[in-house]
C-alpha cells in the first residue's frame, strides 16, 4: 500500500450553507478570513493570507436548508489552526463579541482549543498549537493527548 507523503496536508473545506451572505460574515467576521473570489449568488472562497482558499461556501443544494439532525453523519467540525497565542484570543474575542456560543474548550496537551457551531450548525474548533518541545508525551515518544481545562479568561488577555 501506498501511503500519502507526509507534506500532504488539507487543503480545504467546502461547506454546503443555507445562506451564503450570513455564512460570508461569520467567517469573514468572526474567524478572520477573507473572501478571495465569489461564483455568482450561489458560491464564495475564502483564504488566510494569500492562498487561493481555505473555506469554500455554497447554497448550490442547501439555500435556505436546516442543518442534519443531531445522530447522523456528517462533518463532526472543522479546526483552524491559529498561528499563536494572541491570535487565537484574538480570534476568540471576536466570536464572544458576535454572540457565539462556546460549545467547549480544553487544553489538549499538544493544543489549546475552542469549540462552537457556525450559522449552519457545523462545528467549528480555533486552536493552537504549543511548541512540541512541551508536548506530553508516553514513554515511547508518541504525544499524550489529555482533555484538560483551558482558562478563557487567561486567553482572553493575551487578545
Amino acid at each position: 500500500m501506498s501511503l500519502a507523503p507526509p507534506e500532504t496536508r488539507v487543503g480545504h473545506v467546502h461547506l454546503k450553507v443555507a445562506d451564503l451572505d450570513r455564512a460570508v460574515a461569520f467567517y469573514t467576521d468572526v474567524l478572520g478570513f477573507k473572501v478571495t473570489s465569489r461564483f455568482g449568488r450561489g458560491a464564495a472562497f475564502l483564504a488566510a493570507g494569500s492562498y487561493h482558499h481555505h473555506i469554500g461556501l455554497n447554497t448550490w443544494e442547501s439555500l435556505g436548508a436546516t442543518p442534519p439532525p443531531p445522530g447522523h453523519t456528517g462533518l463532526y467540525h472543522t479546526a483552524f489552526l491559529y498561528p499563536d497565542r494572541k491570535s487565537l484570543a484574538q480570534a476568540l474575542r471576536r466570536a464572544i463579541d458576535a454572540g457565539v456560543t462556546i460549545t467547549g474548550k480544553a487544553d489538549h496537551g499538544v493544543s489549546e482549543a475552542i469549540y462552537f457551531n457556525d450559522p449552519d450548525g457545523n462545528g467549528v474548533e480555533i486552536y493552537r498549537d504549543k511548541p512540541e518541545g512541551e508536548w506530553p508525551r508516553h514513554p515511547d515518544g508518541t504525544p499524550t493527548f489529555v482533555n484538560g481545562p483551558l482558562d478563557l479568561e487567561a486567553l482572553l488577555a493575551e487578545a
